[in-house]
């Protein structure tokens, strides 16, 4: 059997994501939509300046690999900091070599890695030198600018968005590597599918995949299951404190709202999958069985508080099946959210109406003084009518009757909507009023 030349043969033990590192940018791949003529940094690039930016993006999207190569295209000096390893002497060292070197008639990109770790007042002391054009600063996140950034940070800085790495780019890094390579991967079709899937969008963790496959013999080919066994699998971005988790548990729940009970159920692999707390889940999904459900199905209530007791007795992973199952029953059950949206009127009216009394009749008299004040003077007794339903008034004395609850045609509260029209031509008749 002929072994494939090493890739270490070279003598060049750089890593290959280094080596395969972009020299300009049109060899940037996936992120065209800030990089082509027309997109805000072409548009910068085409003026001949360089303004303040934020890239914000997913890992190995090319957040540093951008940076550098702007500082180079409009003649900066390129000074990379990374917050995690950094302090306010850094910073203040930074500082000084770019007001000196300002001074020379040289400008300073300053790139800051992980810009969000710095904490508020580290982050207002890039203020003044941003203002005075001592440095153009290029700070780089995982996470959202407008939850981990000072306002008045971000007030002086474009925020761009960089996308994880489609399947187009991630093929043409693969191309690329085994153009370096000299051979192809010893992959069939399927394990080079697999392979991109794997990355999840990362392209420097593709190219460390590609590494690992190219110590490999060029035959045979791995399918999917022996690539399996090949690799290290990549864990999905998920950060349950950040906006990952906020962003998938609004997809689960707009996917139930919508029913749409397959995207529901995949959100919530996802969520359970990157190490999502299942108690989290079983509360949310008991808040959406009575905010977007409600009494079209009253049975989804009582189903999110069995699936949660039943999560409780089994633990992980039995119990995540009892998820599942109120996934599927809340996705596929009748929508409404009527009882939301009455409490929310009632909240309203009550906020506006003040501290008003209840009409004295439906009010209990205890003393002489109270009945002499009229206190459950008139009051009907609605078991002795003859429908079990007198139409009194039951709203405040100046206070227009309103309804706040209107159930749609849906599930159980059709039902409903007949029960109120019936109680509403009753109270017509015994002069009780409408809305």
């Amino acid at each position: 059997m002929t072994s494939s030349p090493s890739l270490f043969d070279s003598g060049n033990d750089r890593p290959l994501a280094e080596r395969l590192r972009p020299s300009a940018l049109d060899q940037v791949v996936g992120q065209e939509h800030l990089l082509a003529t027309d997109a805000p940094l072409g548009r910068m690039l085409a003026a001949g300046r360089m303004a303040s930016v934020i890239l914000w993006g997913p890992p190995g999207c090319g957040k540093t690999t951008i940076a550098r190569l702007l500082a180079e295209r409009v003649g900066l000096e390129f000074e990379p900091l990374s917050a995690v390893f950094s302090g306010v002497a850094d910073l203040r060292k930074v500082f000084e070599a770019a007001r000196k070197r300002r001074e020379a008639g040289r400008g300073t990109l300053l790139f800051v890695d992980e810009i969000h770790r710095f904490n508020r007042a580290q982050q207002d002391g890039f203020l003044p030198y941003v203002e005075d054009g001592t440095v153009v600063l290029v700070g780089a996140t995982t996470e959202n600018p407008s939850f981990e950034l000072n306002g008045a940070l971000l007030s002086r800085m474009q925020v761009l968005v960089l996308h994880r790495l489609d399947e187009a780019a991630l093929e043409g890094l693969l191309v690329r590597a085994e153009t370096v390579l000299g051979y192809g991967l010893p992959l069939d079709p399927d394990a080079r599918a697999a392979l991109k899937a794997t990355a999840d969008g990362d392209g420097r963790f593709l190219l460390n995949l590609v590494e690992d496959l190219a110590v490999l013999p060029p035959e045979p080919h791995l399918d999917p299951a022996a690539l399996a066994r090949t690799i290290s699998r990549r864990a999905p971005a998920y950060d349950k404190d950040r906006e990952g988790h906020y962003n998938l548990i609004s997809a689960l729940h707009k996917s139930l709202r919508g029913s749409d009970t397959d995207a529901a159920l995949y959100w919530m692999a996802r969520m359970l999958a990157g190490g999502e707390d299942p108690l989290f889940l079983a509360r949310r999904l008991t808040r959406f069985a009575v905010e977007d459900i409600g009494l079209a199905d009253p049975q989804a209530v009582v189903q999110a508080l069995a699936a949660w007791d039943v999560y409780e007795r089994l633990g992980s992973p039995e119990g995540e099946l009892a998820l599942a199952q109120l996934v599927i029953y809340l996705g596929t059950a009748p929508k409404s959210n009527a009882a939301y949206m009455a409490y929310k009127s009632a909240v309203k009216a009550a906020g506006e109406t003040g501290s008003l009394m209840p009409p004295p009749h439906i009010l209990n008299a205890p003393t002489r003084l109270m009945k002499d004040l009229g206190y459950g003077r008139g009051y009907q007794y609605d078991h002795d009518t003859a429908e079990g339903f007198s139409g009194q008034n039951y709203f405040p004395e100046g206070m227009a009757r309103q309804r706040f609850y209107r159930p749609v045609e849906r599930g159980f509260e059709r039902e409903i909507v007949k029960r109120l029209a019936y109680w509403d031509r009753l109270r017509q008749r015994n002069g009780g009023g409408g809305e």
